[in-house]
């Protein structure tokens, strides 16, 4: 176990079994997801207002948290399922990979945040230092007690044939460690101590198809329980925190459990995962623009890639981190923007205790407060794809075109032209589904299109569904605001008008339409 000294005195801690990681393409398809996994490794690790003070940031680390065994399941087993957010002590991820040539590797990285703390210590009467709360230096720095977390990471590279039929068990722990930082003046000091924390991993594969193999990759923590009663923060200093892993190979590309091949697809519903869920790397695919095929198998569609995220937040394949995004705020759910003004509007009090929190808060500050005006204009919105505009014309009208999956209604003017929703009623509209009209009210299956669908809606294809409205959108294109049939919350999602939306390819009518609209809100809106 090598420690590694990085920035604002923590300790980095890797691990590597078999040879080093060298610089191919296998190295660098798990580097490019470098950006999007520190952003799962430190979500929530401190929230605006990044000070101390603040009660959402006392109740920390929510994601991919592995206890002791015997903690976790003191009242109980705990029962499996993707979802990260989650207590645990193992994570399990299943994905498929198609085998490019013989002598294939593969290289697992683990990684987590260990628990930290922070401890501020005054002098007392020049002999010996005492705990306090906080403690200001000469040079008029101020430190504050507080939990922090060092990243730790190890590799594990191993030949395809070496798993088949056989798991292999890897340490992926952390040791114990204590670093003393004096303050000028003699004031007092800074110390760090973190406990040791007890891990591994294991890797196995099978062959499931020619060619083909499902690899599983179950990280565990093997430690003691703390004491028995013990509060869950201080079960926290020897679990692993904000565990994922990132999986490449030499000789392998690994198939999208999202989105997989329809050869594939059985195999791919049968994989297991706990507490995780892996996704594809890499760029997406675009229009004139295949996903790379390095290994010339046809597998540039998107739907293979050569590394794979497998995280405790769900994602979709190929996840990015926005390029006008300066730099983490620990919060990917939150809008840049929003957070960057509204950390400007922090007072010099509040700003210096949220420096005093940690050391990532005060980075925070120092980008925000020094950000160039024409990079906090690119955080105002970007878009991604444009729309040929159309020949100009007097006036711009919507396409003429039946109502339909992605129709508008005929001779509409475009959405900024006064009288753009007259006659617009979505618990009244129709739009016609493979020949079946369907507005509020109608029953429909839920079919969402393989690629391009979002993470979440993949879990409820085949639930019934009641249509409250037939929403069109600016782009013309036409939406079903829909409500699952075996949803408890149902009817109160449709008084506040909270709805699933799918495009009307995405559907499958069940019957006629209903004899009126659905039961949406009582002043008739969706």
């Amino acid at each position: 176990m090598a420690k590694v000294p990085v920035e604002d005195g923590c300790a980095r801690t890797a691990a590597t079994t078999g040879p080093a990681l060298p610089p191919d393409r296998a190295g660098r398809d798990l580097e490019l997801l470098g950006a999007v996994a520190d952003a799962v490794l430190y979500e929530g690790y401190l929230l605006y207002p990044y000070r101390r003070s603040s009660p959402k940031n006392r109740v920390r680390w929510q994601f991919g948290v592995l206890f002791p065994r015997d903690w976790v399941e003191r009242d109980g087993p705990v029962v499996p399922g993707i979802s990260g957010s989650a207590d645990s002590w193992y994570q399990q991820t299943e994905c498929l990979l198609r085998v490019e040539r013989p002598g294939a590797v593969v290289r697992v990285r683990v990684r987590y945040l260990q628990w930290q703390h922070k401890q501020a210590e005054e002098v007392v009467r020049g002999e010996r230092c005492r705990p306090v709360a906080s403690i200001r230096a000469d040079d008029g720095t101020t430190h504050l007690t507080f939990d922090e977390a060092v990243p730790c990471e190890h590799d594990i590279v191993v030949p395809l044939d070496d798993l088949l039929g056989r798991e292999n068990v890897f340490p992926v722990g952390a040791a114990d460690g204590e670093d003393v930082e004096s303050l000028p003046g003699g004031a007092g000091r800074v110390v760090r101590r973190r406990a040791a924390v007890q891990a591994s991993t294991g890797v196995r594969a099978e062959r499931v198809a020619d060619g083909v193999c499902r690899l599983r990759i179950r990280t565990e923590n093997t430690g003691p329980a703390p004491v028995a009663g013990a509060p869950r923060g201080e079960a926290l200093r020897t679990a692993l925190i904000a565990a994922h892993t990132l999986v490449g190979g030499d000789g392998v590309r690994f198939v999208s459990l999202i989105d997989p091949p329809e050869e594939l697809r059985l195999h791919a519903r049968e994989c297991r995962n706990a507490f995780t869920f892996p996704v594809l790397g890499g760029e997406p695919p675009t229009a004139g623009r295949p996903s790379p095929d390095v290994a010339g198998t046809g597998a540039g569609d998107g739907s293979t890639a050569g590394a794979v995220l497998s995280a405790p937040i769900i994602l979709s394949d190929h996840p990015q981190v926005a390029p006008e995004s300066p730099g983490d705020l620990h919060d990917a759910a939150e809008i840049d923007e929003i957070l960057t003004l509204r950390t400007l509007l922090l007072t010099d009090e509040e700003k210096r205790e949220a420096r005093a929190t940690d050391p990532r808060a005060a980075r925070i500050l120092d980008r925000v407060e020094t950000m160039p005006p024409e990079i906090l204009t690119r955080l105002h919105g970007a878009i991604r794809s444009l729309d040929p505009a159309p020949a100009p014309s007097a006036p711009v009208t919507r396409p003429v075109t039946p109502a339909g999956p992605a129709g508008a209604l005929a001779g509409r003017p475009v959405w900024w032209q006064e009288g753009a929703d007259d006659g617009l009623s979505p618990t009244t509209d129709t739009v016609l589904v493979d020949g079946t009209p369907v507005r509020g009210g109608s029953r429909v299956r839920l079919r969402p299109r393989g690629r391009g669908a979002d993470a979440q809606d993949m879990f409820l294809v085949g639930r019934t569904a009641e249509v409250a409205a037939v929403l069109h959108d600016v782009d013309g294109s036409v939406h079903l605001a829909v409500t699952l049939d075996d949803d408890p919350a149902a009817e109160l999602n449709s008084w506040y008008g909270r709805y699933h939306h799918f495009r009307p390819d995405e559907v499958e009518p069940l019957g006629p339409l209903a004899d009126g609209p659905g039961k949406g809100r009582p002043d008739g809106c969706p």
